[in-house]
């Protein structure tokens, strides 16, 4: 398998090198008041929360996060061991990023998934539980059939989806596809990472181009988490004006990406395969609507809030 030096440009993205359409609509975040830290770790964890309580639905687990990060120390350790030792002067200016509403993920530079902790960037989607409902999906259908053996990630971003896939089939080969080269990059490093480079290929490619689907020949399993957000949608902070909006938005009714894909997925399928898309929890009648008129019989999965989150298409349903 070929590594990110080798990858194909020939098909950039218009995105890449246009400037962030959202930047100009980012209102700009009060700095929040300055942490008053007490000596210990528990103390300071303790004070953390309380700064955080009005920017985040978790303030104890992010104070908790970031402490951990500041000491070096996983939480659990930090929490069986260090709760009484000195609180690191590192630990102030983290909390009041997380007050000013910067991800956790992007302020420690790794993110969990599917068990895998991952390297993650601004330039790539923070992975969420919610795209896990697809590798259980593809678990579920491989569960009485031949392993895949080809994987093709499409917006592979940091990787999660098929790096989680890969670890699950040990003998299988990906291929991850993103218009960002700073993604590809941060896909490439975890799959380095995790032992997995040898058998992952990344390439620049954007379906937004003729040609993109040029030599990546038929696979077993697709799996793709696509723009699905409304242009106008109300977004947290955290993630409007932190993540990047070229992997989150998909015109006015947040569609435009699946009237792309659907049309062309079946040639990227083997007889028995499937192609899993993450949707947005109200799009299943939408998205449904556009992959039967492509000839497809979708079927969806719930994710853990029992809303529909993963749909299924093959051509042998």
């Amino acid at each position: 398998m070929q590594n990110l030096d080798g990858v194909l440009e020939d098909l950039s993205l218009a995105l890449a090198n246009a400037p962030d359409r959202w930047a100009a609509a980012r209102p700009t975040t009060p700095r929040p008041p300055p942490l008053k830290r007490r000596g210990s770790v528990g103390d300071s964890i303790r004070d953390g929360a309380d700064l955080l309580a009005a920017s985040s639905d978790t303030p104890r687990l992010d104070a908790e996060l970031l402490m951990g990060y500041a000491l070096g120390l996983s939480r659990s350790d930090m929490l069986l061991r260090a709760m009484r030792d000195d609180a690191p002067a590192t630990f102030d200016p983290l909390v009041e990023r997380r007050a000013a509403h910067e991800p956790v993920a992007y302020i420690t530079g790794s993110a969990e998934f599917y068990g895998l902790e991952l390297k993650v960037t601004p330039a790539v989607l923070i992975p969420r539980g919610d795209s896990e409902t697809l590798i259980a999906a593809a678990r579920d259908y491989f569960a009485t059939r031949k392993a895949p053996q080809r994987i093709l990630d499409l917006g592979t971003g940091s990787g999660a989806l098929l790096l989680a896939a890969l670890s699950q089939w040990p003998e299988a080969e990906g291929v991850g596809l993103d218009a960002s080269m700073p993604a590809l990059r941060v896909a490439q490093c975890n799959a380095t990472t995790l032992g997995l480079a040898e058998r992952t290929r990344f390439l620049r490619r954007s379906w937004r181009r003729d040609g993109w689907r040029r030599d990546l020949g038929q696979f077993d399993l697709v799996l793709c988490n696509p723009p699905y957000v409304e242009d106008d949608a109300p977004l947290d902070p955290c993630v409007r004006d932190h993540e990047p909006g070229s992997a989150l938005f998909a015109g006015a009714e947040g569609l435009d990406d699946y009237r792309i894909l659907l049309p062309q997925i079946a040639h990227l399928l083997t007889k028995d395969a499937i192609a899993i898309f993450e949707i947005g929890a109200t799009q299943q009648d939408a998205v449904s609507g556009i992959a039967r008129n492509q000839g497809l019989a979708p079927r969806f999965c719930n994710d853990l809030a029992k809303r529909p989150r993963a749909m299924i298409v093959s051509q042998s349903f």
